[in-house]
């Protein structure tokens, strides 16, 4: 691992980082690995336990929640949102606030060379295949396989 000197406003706590990563401004990254030759944009919060692969692009904006694990060779587009708890609530039924023992991790896979375009929101509980694409603005709420190409809301397989 290479040394890493945060830039501008970032938040970074024990974090693993390849060799020739670049990492943009106002960045929030917590106990994540990166991967060697990855771009994060600025703007990017990527959460505790995430591993992103080697050679991957994380434009602005984008949020990758605990959770996810991100392959080698992967796009992800500005402004897309992983979500990793179907069924997100602020308190519990008898009233008091839901903390992290009160819900279970979900878990997002996004396999080598896919690549998923702007805005699109990736819900938990899903693999996107090998090579597939996730065009901008989709809800992923199922698989994606391998070398497919999804659009809409919810993402659908285009013919």
């Amino acid at each position: 691992m290479k040394n890493f000197q945060p830039g501008p406003l970032q938040k970074i706590r024990d974090v693993g980082v390849g060799e020739c990563v670049t990492i943009g401004d106002f960045v929030n990254l917590y106990e994540c690995r990166i991967g060697a030759n990855t771009s994060i944009g600025n703007f990017v919060e990527i959460g505790k336990g995430v591993v992103v692969g080697q050679r991957c692009q994380i434009r602005t904006f984008a949020y990758l929640c605990p959770g996810v694990n991100i392959e080698d060779d992967v796009f992800i587009g500005e402004g897309t949102t992983f979500i990793n708890d179907r069924f997100a609530r602020a308190t519990n039924a008898d009233g008091t606030m839901v903390t992290e023992s009160d819900w279970t991790l979900r878990f997002t896979t996004v396999r080598q060379g896919a690549s998923i375009e702007a805005k699109a929101i990736i819900m938990c509980d899903v693999t996107i295949g090998v090579g597939a694409r996730v065009k901008a603005g989709s809800v992923v709420t199922k698989d994606v396989p391998d070398g497919a190409t999804v659009a809409g809301n919810p993402a659908r397989i285009l013919a």
